[in-house]
Order: structure tokens, then sequence, then C-alpha cells
């Protein structure tokens, strides 16, 4: 049965949240795998997320598949996710952390061949073919110099201090900033 594009955003949006891959390599909500080199510590998205948040909490009575087309419940559900996401709280312990994580990476301007700001998001096609996931899983990232030869949804590795900061782009709302001391492609 087809759905809505207001049904599919919130079951994509809401699967890629929980982890799940659609299937092929590289689809909309595939994470990065954490790797042991390097030698600042590694930050995981889980660990941006407080101890006591659960981003499906609100959601866990919604039948998406009992949702039909333009179905106002559908409509009103992605605008609850969106309320909630946006607002959701940063981890304060992390505020000043420095360390790298791997990520996508999402360009605040896309005509440019080289950029000193960009989101970095946890899961392929966030921002882009999705929803914005929470605002604790997305990072403003300033980079100096600017980024050069790489592109959006592009995988990598942000290096540098995290701060709690909140930002609103026009591809979503980040709970943290990290001014990066290096951003290089992420390797398989």
């Amino acid at each position: 049965m087809f759905r809505s594009s207001t049904t599919v955003g919130l079951g994509v949006m809401l699967l890629a949240w929980a982890g799940l891959a659609m299937a092929g390599d590289f689809e909309v909500g595939d994470r990065l795998a954490p790797q042991a080199d390097g030698d600042a510590a590694e930050i995981q998205w889980d660990d941006l997320m407080p101890a006591d948040w659960d981003p499906l909490e609100p959601f866990k009575d919604l039948d998406l598949y009992a949702l039909e087309d333009s179905d106002p419940r559908a409509i009103a559900a992605l605008e609850r996710v969106r309320e909630i996401w946006d607002e959701a709280p940063a981890n304060e312990a992390l505020d000043g952390r420095s360390g790298r994580i791997a990520g996508f990476l999402v360009p605040l301007d896309w005509d440019a061949r080289e950029f000193g700001e960009f989101l970095l998001v946890p899961y392929f096609g966030a921002c882009i073919h999705t929803p914005p996931p929470p605002a604790n899983q997305i990072i403003h990232v300033l980079a100096d110099p600017p980024v050069r030869g790489m592109d959006m949804m592009e995988a990598v590795w942000v290096e540098g201090r995290l701060e709690v900061a909140r930002s609103d782009t026009g591809m979503g709302r980040s709970g943290y900033r990290m001014r990066a001391r290096s951003v290089r492609l992420y390797e398989w």
C-alpha cells in the first residue's frame, strides 16, 4: 500500500534513528562503524544524548503502518517529532571535550567549492533525504581552514573541541558546535 511522503518520511526517520539501515550499501539511515585508531579520543553519537533521554518515548504508541495517506495523525506526529527533536537536550558533560567523531558532512553552502561551516550528522541522508535528527545528534562544525575536495554526505572524521551550543540552520537545529582542527575522509 502506498504511503504519503509524510508517513514514509516519519517511518524512515524513526527507523534511521533506531539505527536500522535500509537494504543495500550506504543507504539512508546507514551509520559509520567506530574505529580504534587515531590519536584523539573517539566520541560516539550515543554519548551526545543524556542517558535519561529517549527520543522515541513520545511515539511508542504510534503505529505508523496504520496511518493512511494524508492522515492528520501522521502530519501531527511529524510536527511533534520536529518540536521534540529540535529541543533535544545536549549532554552537558561533553562541553569542552576534545576528540574525534565520524559522521556525514552536510554543507551549509552547497554552491561553494570549499566551505568553512557544515553540519555533521550520524547517518547517511540525515537533513537531506529525511527530516533532521534530534538537535543532540547534529554538530555545527566550523572548519578553519575550510574543507576542500569533499562532497555532500561525504563520510568524514572531524577532530576538535566540542561545545554545547545551539544553532539554527536551514538544514536543521544543532545542539553542539565543534571547531575542527582537522576534517578527513572516513576510511572503511
